[in-house]
């Protein structure tokens, strides 16, 4: 029955388009091309940021939202794409890379930079640093001569988690900062009782960390400060590669205000003029990428 159907020119089962099919054959290309984008500018998305993709074309014409397992059937049958586990990189190992690496994500800048036609005025770096307030560090101090063991310092009961997002221009100056304190509401004592600049920004979270909604209220914060001051087209961000600038609302966000965005990678982090904060290790995560993916961009 096979060869009578292959020899009369019916299509295998699994060359067939379904019909429960959701998505058209040119949705299905855009988002494989937007991933294999993402993938060369180091942002290897995860299952969910697929998965946003899809609804995102699916809800432009009301046509529903896919399935649990879409994105996992997607890459299987696509040939361009796979999955690999990202992994974590000690900053250690990072100091000890190879020049040959870090070389070739400068040039990959420079190439960048020479495609698009951006300034130099124009490129920024930015990056989050988390840090626990009232931590108590150990420090040299000054004793009797005759006191015995080292002195104890109390540690406050009550220590918050604060996150940072800085961001410098390659011509030395700096974005004012973005606060993410621990919180549901803002404090009034925050902007009645410290001395804090009126364009510095504030915002809270439920435990001080970044979320893709205040990527995206961060990057605003970023246009409001910098659209008066670009000298060419576009402007080039340079990112650490958090979850929250894979979100599909930062990606266009930047698209509509000109802005490309390049993503150091781990191995290339030790390069990033602020990544100097302590923060939190991150889990691997599962990302999709391109099969002809390019080594620069890959830890």
């Amino acid at each position: 029955m096979t060869l009578r159907d292959r020899r009369a020119g019916r299509p295998a089962r699994h060359e067939c388009q379904p019909n429960s099919k959701k998505l058209t054959q040119l949705e299905e290309e855009v988002i494989v091309r937007h991933i294999l984008d993402l993938d060369q500018r180091g942002f290897g998305p995860t299952y969910t940021a697929a998965r946003d993709m899809a609804n995102k074309l699916l809800a432009a014409r009301s046509a529903g939202r896919v399935g649990v397992h879409w994105p996992r059937n997607f890459v299987k049958r696509t040939d361009s794409l796979t999955t690999r586990f990202n992994r974590s990189y000690d900053r250690q190992r990072a100091l000890c890379e190879d020049p040959m690496l870090i070389n070739r994500w400068f040039k990959l800048v420079e190439e960048t930079k020479a495609k698009y036609g951006i300034c130099d005025e124009d490129v920024y770096n930015f990056d989050e640093a988390g840090f626990m307030m009232g931590k108590i560090q150990t420090q040299l101090v000054i004793t009797g001569s005759e006191r015995r063991g080292r002195p104890k310092t109390i540690q406050p009961g009550n220590r918050e988690w604060v996150t940072v997002i800085a961001a410098i221009n390659a011509a030395g100056w700096t974005i004012p900062p973005f606060l993410i304190f621990a919180g549901k509401y803002h404090l009034s004592a925050w902007y009645e009782e410290a001395d804090i600049p009126r364009d510095w920004a504030i915002a809270v979270s439920d435990n001080g960390w970044t979320t893709n909604e205040l990527g995206v209220d961060w990057l605003k914060h970023f246009v409001k400060h910098t659209e008066g001051k670009v000298v060419g087209a576009r402007r080039l961000l340079i990112l650490d590669g958090h979850e929250s600038h894979h979100s599909l609302e930062f990606q266009e966000l930047c698209k509509e205000s000109n802005i490309y965005t390049l993503c150091i990678v781990t191995s290339n982090k030790r390069n990033s003029t602020l990544d100097e904060g302590v923060g939190a290790e991150r889990q691997p995560t599962t990302t999709l990428e391109g099969n002809n993916q390019r080594g620069a961009l890959i830890t």
